[in-house]
This record gives structure tokens, sequence and C-alpha cells, in this order.
């Protein structure tokens, strides 16, 4: 037992100090701020700032990652005997485990592993050591219930801070929290990392858009987290309150929690004079800052490596595909205790890319996922492809909705979007952006598809994660 102490304390604040002799094994990148609208956009932090390992070689990284996986591995098969059965279904044990490539002989866990222990079965510490308790909708079945402790909270407290500070926040910035707070681990997740780091936080929540606005321009924050397609909410608010938006004090939007694009990044940037930055996350594998964009670069999260293992791999076989592949992202924790996760699979589509801003490895941007694909007469949808091409069409705004409709023994999809206010009752203008946006639908998915313009406000505003597919098909 003494020495299974040992373990959990070197691993609760990862401050390894050999990374600290090797620096120069990394080269930082430095970006210059750029000014846009008038402001001074945030450089990335100096390297004085960032965590040594952030910047260690990627022997010094895989040496962390093998020593903590072996930890995690023992400390899910010995306190969790979900684990441990499916463990020994598989035909391994943690022994087994000696170098990161050993870890493709365990066995994936998925959301349903989740839902069939509801609701403390996958917890791997005793209920009263959980010091706080996150769950899932539930939308589609029992919500998943995730839980921590107090080594959990603050590394995810410290996860936060390295993820706002990869976007370019600094201690003493202003945090405006547009993610919902409660179950949901937006708000929190975000709440705290912004404290950790020494912010100051206004801690909104989402809904109330009017009042969104009225802080925004009373109490200057400097950040924005906030869902995508509800920072577009709140510059169309803007709009109707005659403010200009991109006067506002805002320097950084920290968006998360649904895919988004390149082209809804242009747009929010535009609109607000910002950058906008992409935090990942997910509650089963810990909340928002499990990887983040660096302001440097803006080309994909870099996944924080120290605390979280990641794969990728083909979605239809469950094997490993080479760095560069798209594939469905899986995640191993690395430092949880109250419920670690073994080969999770988040059902998010993204390649593993090499390091730029940090030594540890990027994701691409999230192309959708494995259980949001549209299947439409024989061809592979995302919502993610439709919004691209949305966004091409300058008559037509990012608020959408894809219809699903049965007729006869076909599949049909309609495009419900809303026009530009400018645009609005010009029928002729209209019909045009609905016949070209059907003819980049047809010409770069290979479907048919109906578009139906709408006036603004016409597509229902979410609070949170945007509904972006109604199904109206018959359940057979």
């Amino acid at each position: 037992m003494a020495a299974r102490k040992s373990t959990k304390r070197k691993k609760a604040r990862p401050t390894p100090s050999r990374p600290a002799t090797r620096r120069a094994a990394f080269r930082l990148t430095v970006r210059k701020p750029t000014s846009l609208a008038g402001k001074a956009l945030r450089p990335g932090p100096r390297r004085q700032d960032l965590e040594a390992i952030e910047i260690a070689s990627r022997d010094e990284l895989v040496a962390l990652q093998t020593k903590r996986l072996k930890w995690s591995l023992a400390h899910a098969y010995r306190n969790v005997p979900h684990y441990r059965r499916k463990f020994d279904a598989a035909g391994v044990h943690p022994d087994d485990f000696r170098r990161l490539e050993d870890l493709r002989k365990f066995p994936f866990t998925a959301k349903e592993d989740l839902r069939v222990t509801y609701p403390f079965g996958m917890f791997a510490v005793p209920r009263e050591k959980v010091l706080r308790i996150h769950a899932s909708s539930g939308t589609t079945g029992k919500p998943t219930v995730v839980g921590y402790t107090q080594a959990d909270l603050d590394n995810w407290a410290d996860l936060g801070a390295r993820s706002i500070r990869a976007s370019g926040g600094r201690p003493g910035d202003i945090v405006h929290i547009a993610y919902g707070y409660g179950l949901f681990t937006g708000g929190l997740g975000a709440h705290y990392g912004a404290e950790r780091l020494g912010c100051t936080v206004i801690p909104m929540s989402g809904g109330m858009t009017e009042r969104q606005v009225q802080l925004i321009a009373d109490f200057k924050p400097d950040i924005i987290m906030v869902t995508p397609s509800y920072m577009l909410a709140i510059a169309d608010e803007f709009d109707k309150q005659g403010l200009d938006a991109r006067a506002s004090s805002l320097k950084i939007g920290i968006h998360g929690a649904e895919p988004w694009t390149d082209a809804m990044r242009r747009e929010i940037e535009e609109r607000f004079a910002i950058d906008a930055i992409d935090i990942y996350g997910l509650s089963e594998v810990m909340g928002p800052g499990v990887a983040n964009e660096c302001v440097e670069t803006k080309d994909g999260p870099t996944v924080w490596e120290d605390h979280f293992y990641p794969e990728i791999i083909d979605p239809g076989t469950g094997e490993p595909v080479p760095d560069g592949t798209t594939g469905e992202l899986v995640f191993t924790s690395l430092t949880k205790e109250a419920l670690p996760v073994i080969r999770y699979r988040t059902r998010d589509l993204t390649a593993l890319l090499p390091g730029t801003a940090r030594s540890m490895r990027r994701m691409a941007r999230i192309t959708g996922r494995t259980d949001d694909m549209l299947i439409i007469r024989g061809v592979n949808v995302f919502p993610t492809q439709i919004e691209e091409l949305i966004l091409r069409v300058p008559e037509l705004s990012p608020h959408y909705v894809l219809e699903l409709r049965r007729e006869g023994q076909l599949d049909t999809l309609d495009i419900v979007v809303e026009a530009k206010p400018a645009f609005i009752g010009r029928s002729d203008t209209e019909t045009a952006a609905a016949d070209k946006l059907a003819g980049l639908v047809k010409s770069y998915i290979g479907i048919s598809a109906r578009v139906r313009p709408v006036p603004a406000g016409g597509v229902a505003r979410s609070l949170g994660k945007a509904k972006r597919v109604i199904d109206l098909r018959p359940k057979d």
C-alpha cells in the first residue's frame, strides 16, 4: 500500500524535473500580435511561462506516459470490477503492459460501459472520496456519470488554466463564461481553469442573450468561453442592439463542446475581431481542457499528452492507424483517480499530427462523429460538411438545421437555413442563394438536397450545443 500511495503523490501534480534540462530539444513558435479593427491581438505565452512538460522531448514524454499508463491500468483493474472482468475476458493483465504499443492489447471502453454500470459502478475509489459528480444529458438513454477526487479536480483546474494560457489568456484577464453550468462539465470546467490561472471570472452561464451582450459591454471582458454556435447568436444580438461587436473589449474566444469548421472560425473572427480558439474535451475523459489550440499557430488542439494518451483507430475494425490518418479518437487517462478510462472510444473523427507550438501532438479539426454520420441514399454525410458549404454562400448565415424525411422508399434532405438580414424578402436573391447551395451540396457531397431559406430567427437558437439534425423518418 505504501508504494501505491507514493505513486499517487507523484502523479497528482505533474512537474517532472528532467524536461527542464532538455528544453532545447523543442523550438518554441513565436507569434507577433496582429492588429485587427484597432485591437492588438495576443501573442502566445513566453517560454518561461510554460510548464517544462509542454516543451519536453518526445523521449521524456514517452517515459512519463509509460510510467503513468502502468499505474492507470493497474488502478482500473484493482478497483473497478467491470474493468477486471473485461481485461480477464480479453486475456490481458496490467502486467502485460511494458511499452506504449502494448496498450492495443487491452479492450476498448464505450459509453455503454458507463451506462450498464450506472450510476457509480465505474468509480475506482470509494464514493465518499468523490468530491464532485457530473453527468451527460442522457438524451439517448441513461446519463453517463463521472466523478472527481480532489486530485482530479486539481488536475482539471491546472489543465483548464494551461488551455486558457495557450489561447493567449493571462493572469488578471476578465473571462466571460457562457457555457452552461450544472451537470454539464463546460461551465465549471472553464470556471475553475480561469480562476487557477488568476483570471477574474464572470459566471454568466448560457441563455439570456440580451444580458450577455449587456455584461460584455459593461464589464469589458478580455476572453469569452462559449460554444461557437452560441457565439454567433451573441453576434446577432449585438447587431440587434445596434452595437458593433468588433469594437467590444473581447480579444479571445475559446470555443468548444461541438464540432465547428474553419469557415465558422473565420465568421466569428470577422464579426468580433478576435482570435477564435478551439478547446476540446468530453466529460467521460475529464471535461473541457483535454486538448486546446495554441494562439501562436491555431492549427488544431494540442493534446495534453501528459494526462491523456491518444490513439486513432479505424472505426470499423478497431485497429490503430498511423498518425496523420483520419479515424476515431480514443483516449486512455493517465492520472484520473475517481474514473479512470481505458481506451475510451470518443466517436469523434480526427487525425493525430506532429506538435508545433508545443512538443505534444495535435488533433486535426473534428470532422464529425461516427454516431452523427447520416446515410442518405447510400452516401455518408456529416453536418459539418453542409456547414462548410453554407458559409461559402454570402447571402446565407451559419444558422441552419437539417431535416430528414422519407418519401416513398427514398430518404430526402431539406436544409433549412437563415438568410442574412440584408437579403430577407428579396425572393430572387434567396432563390439564387438556395440554388447555389444545392449545387454545392450536389457537387461536393454527391446528394440532392432541397434548400429552404428562412428569415432571421427562423432557426431555433441553442443555448449550448447546437441541434443540427431533425430526423423525421419513420422508426423502423
